[in-house]
C-alpha cells in the first residue's frame, strides 16, 4: 500500500460518512476505517428487503460502492475528495442474513484514478457467505472538498 498522505484520514472519512443521509436512511454504520480499507455494516430489516425477503440488490450495491469509495478516500490528500466513476458488481448469492458486511479495499492507488474492490457478506447464524463482489474506479478530485450540509 502507499504511504499515508493524510494522517487524519479516519476522522475525515468518519465525518463524511456521517453526512451521507442515504447511509443513515438504510441504518448502515462504518465501524472499520483503516488505511486502504473500510467496512460498512447493515442490519437486515424490512425497509431494505425485496419481494423475496432478501436485502435488495440495489442496497447491496449501495453499501459496496460506499465501502470501496471510502477505502479510496483513506489514501488521498486532505485537500482532495473522491467520486465513483464506474463499477461492476456480481451478485453471487442472495443477501440473506441478520446483517450484511461490505468490505472495501484499495487495489491500486493512483494520483487521478484509484481501483478498488468490495466484497459483501451476508452473516447468518455467525457464518459469512459472500453474496456480492464489486470492482470500482474512483476519480480523485484534487482541490475539491465535499459539499457541506446546507451549501450548494
Amino acid at each position: 500500500m502507499t504511504q499515508i498522505v493524510a494522517p487524519h484520514f479516519a476522522e475525515r472519512v468518519s465525518a463524511s460518512f456521517a453526512r451521507q443521509n442515504a447511509m443513515e436512511l438504510i441504518q448502515a454504520t462504518m465501524p472499520v476505517i483503516e488505511h486502504g480499507r473500510t467496512e460498512i455494516h447493515l442490519p437486515h430489516w424490512t425497509g431494505v428487503e425485496q419481494q423475496h425477503g432478501f436485502v435488495h440488490g440495489g442496497i447491496v450495491g449501495m453499501i459496496a460502492d460506499s465501502a470501496a469509495g471510502y477505502a479510496a478516500m483513506t489514501v488521498v490528500p486532505e485537500t482532495a475528495s473522491v467520486l465513483t466513476v464506474e463499477f461492476k458488481m456480481n451478485l453471487l448469492a442472495p443477501a440473506d442474513g441478520e446483517k450484511l458486511i461490505a468490505r472495501g479495499k484499495v487495489v491500486r492507488p493512483g494520483k487521478t484514478l484509484i481501483i478498488t474492490q468490495a466484497e459483501v457478506f451476508a452473516v447468518k447464524d455467525g457464518r459469512e457467505t459472500l453474496c456480492a463482489l464489486m470492482q470500482q474506479t474512483i476519480m480523485v478530485m484534487h482541490g475539491k472538498g465535499e459539499r457541506l450540509v446546507g451549501s450548494k
